[in-house]
């Protein structure tokens, strides 16, 4: 048995090779679509459209795709937009109970 010998070096080519590639990936951004059709005598029964995107963030917003900044589940500021409108929503409600109330 032979064992390499010197220290052991962090990054190897293959691994480098992979972030460079990586890198490209991102910084041109790589789009995968696919359908899958199910058909029973000539009758389509079901259609899934797959589409995949790998890109950067700075790259997908180029592109115009910016979908995670208005979801609130994965922004703080689409969050705080949405308790906004919530709280407005309320406040209007509120007034109309209280204004029934009075008359």
């Amino acid at each position: 048995m032979t064992m390499a010998s010197g220290p052991p070096r962090p990054y190897d080519e293959q691994s480098a090779n992979l972030a460079d590639i990586l890198e490209r990936v991102l910084d041109k951004g790589v789009v995968i679509a696919g359908d899958i059709r199910i058909n029973l005598l000539d009758i389509e029964l079901l259609t899934i459209k797959l589409r995949l995107v790998v890109a950067s963030v700075d790259r997908a917003k180029e592109m115009g795709i910016d979908w995670w900044e208005q979801d609130p589940a994965l922004s703080s500021k689409a969050r705080r937009g949405e308790l906004g409108r919530e709280n407005e929503e309320l406040r209007r409600r509120i007034a109309e109970l209280e204004a029934r109330q009075e008359t």
